[in-house]
């Protein structure tokens, strides 16, 4: 009896308290929601798992959101990852914010444990991945061989024999020999920045721009790693490090990738400094390994490791191969859509050509692609809407307010969308939405912007090194495709951007190509 009364009470309590209580938290809950709704400005903060349903509510169109929610909240909003995950911080498109983080308080706004241990397997100790003392010995080693003017007549001359003994006889290739000519653009892109980077930076090709397009296993295992990588971005330290430690899922890809990618590397290290043991110079080399060899086994520089001049030159290729690639991808979408702005394109090339007393070779000289005003214009409006970069992240050292008031916490991360940015009618005003190149301009010269309104190279102590060399190379690439292809975007192609660190469209860019002037005409 008394058994039985004990399990009919407890029955009783399950049955009514039990549902109480749910009922009770669940209401808290949604009030708590409700309460955060109206005084917290940016995306609602879930209880446990703070911002993470709407990121995954939103993933297809997570730059846009991102972007109506920074207006809606005035340019900065607060956010908190997972409990327990350690993520926390702001998102801001605030250029006074981001001045402060990149210029005025610098030293407080690294890249941060949060970055650099996510990308430490792939990128080592590389300027890239590199903060403090580290990245200022590897910023001025950068500096001094880049600026060189054997480096830069180097990269220019690579740039132009890979645009007109392969990019161009590729394209000529699609169109002369296939009926359905249409191909991705932003692959064969890739292909070309990914080669001339190589080139660059090793003294190696790797073929990626062959006439049969071949897969490359360097190539490969160098895009796959740096893809692979970006999943630990989106999971916690508790769920990929346990996957990394034990070899599992894509963890265990990854492994294989970096190991491919650093193999390669080390081997071309290897071979070059055999190279100084053998022939006890390497003067016939210009690229940027060979350089760094050179002075450091000669005593010009401080003795330079092989794991250091593997890391430097996986970074330098990691940050000259995607950016140029996926702008020109953008930018040549952008002038199918304005024709108007392809024909002042046109016409600023035809008339710097007509200048030329040789007419019949057409090679861009450096003082050429210097004067063509109104196609850097173009080029650096398609990246203001599109930038190569759509976000960039730092951490906090100590706690900080920043100029709008917010204040961020030690540990916490700043996140600053340079997408967004150019979406604000705040910062680029009513027509920031318009493709207009004509904004860059004024008096018929190029007029550089903000760097903190325009933060496309980053900006400060971190501005991009091979800004100058980028301009170059796109302004090379699209004026010579432009001046002898007509290059239309298959009819219902969508193009979206995809949501990695680079501004990749998610389904390439198919194009179809067609002659402008006849091949005899342009030599």
């Amino acid at each position: 009896m008394a058994t039985k009364l004990v399990f009919s009470s407890i029955q009783w309590l399950y049955s009514h308290f039990f549902w109480e209580v749910t009922i009770s938290l669940l209401g808290l809950l949604l009030l708590r929601c409700m309460l955060e709704r109206l005084t917290t400005k940016g995306p609602v903060l879930w209880p446990v798992v703070g911002i993470i349903p709407s990121i995954f509510l939103h993933i297809n169109n997570i730059y846009d959101w991102t972007t109506e929610s920074l207006i809606k909240a005035g340019g900065t909003f607060h956010f908190r990852g997972v409990w327990m995950g350690g993520a926390y911080g702001i998102v801001t498109a605030d250029p006074s914010n981001i001045e402060y983080m990149l210029k005025t308080n610098f030293k407080n706004f690294p890249k941060g444990k949060y970055y650099t241990e996510r990308f430490h397997d792939l990128l080592g100790n590389g300027i890239f991945n590199a903060d403090n003392e580290l990245w200022k010995e590897q910023r001025r080693i950068a500096i001094s061989e880049m600026h060189s003017t054997r480096f830069v007549e180097h990269s220019f001359q690579a740039m132009q024999n890979l645009v007109h003994h392969k990019l161009l006889n590729l394209f000529n290739k699609v169109v002369e020999e296939s009926n359905d000519h249409s191909f991705d653009l932003q692959d064969v892109l890739l292909r070309f920045t990914f080669d001339n980077i190589c080139i660059a930076a090793f003294g190696v090709d790797p073929g990626c721009l062959a006439l049969d397009l071949p897969q490359v296993p360097f190539a490969k295992a160098f895009e796959e790693a740096t893809e692979l990588t970006l999943f630990r971005f989106l999971l916690p330290p508790f769920v990929w490090k346990p996957m990394r430690h034990f070899g599992v899922g894509y963890e265990k890809r990854l492994k294989e990738a970096i190991k491919s990618v650093h193999d390669f590397a080390e081997n071309t290290v290897t071979l070059r400094k055999n190279d100084l043991i053998k022939f006890g110079s390497l003067n016939d080399h210009c690229d940027l390994l060979s350089r760094l060899i050179e002075d450091s086994e000669k005593g010009k520089k401080n003795h330079f490791s092989d794991e250091f001049l593997r890391d430097f030159c996986i970074s330098f290729i990691l940050a000259g191969r995607d950016t140029s690639s996926v702008a020109l991808a953008w930018f040549f979408w952008l002038v199918h859509k304005n024709p108007e702005a392809e024909s002042r394109i046109l016409s600023e090339i035809n008339g710097i050509l007509g200048c030329r007393k040789c007419k019949n070779i057409v090679v861009f000289t450096v003082e050429e692609l210097k004067n063509m005003v109104y196609l850097e214009a173009a080029l650096s409006e398609s990246l203001r809407l599109y930038p190569s970069v759509p976000t960039d992240l730092k951490e906090v050292v100590e706690d900080d307010v920043f100029p709008d008031g917010n204040m961020v916490k030690r540990g916490a991360r700043v996140h600053y969308c340079i997408y967004s940015m150019a979406r604000m009618e705040s910062i680029w005003g009513k027509d920031c939405l318009e493709f207009k190149p004509e904004r860059w301009i004024k008096d018929g010269k190029f007029v550089s912007e903000n760097p903190f309104k325009y933060s496309v190279f980053n900006a400060g102590p971190r501005l991009c090194l091979g800004k100058k060399f980028a301009y170059m190379q796109m302004k090379m690439v699209a004026a010579s495709i432009l001046l002898r292809y007509e290059v239309q975007v298959v009819e219902g192609h969508q193009v979206d951007p995809k949501f990695t660190t680079t501004l990749y469209m998610k389904h390439g860019l198919l194009v179809t190509l067609k002659h402008r002037l006849v091949a005899s005409d342009l030599a």
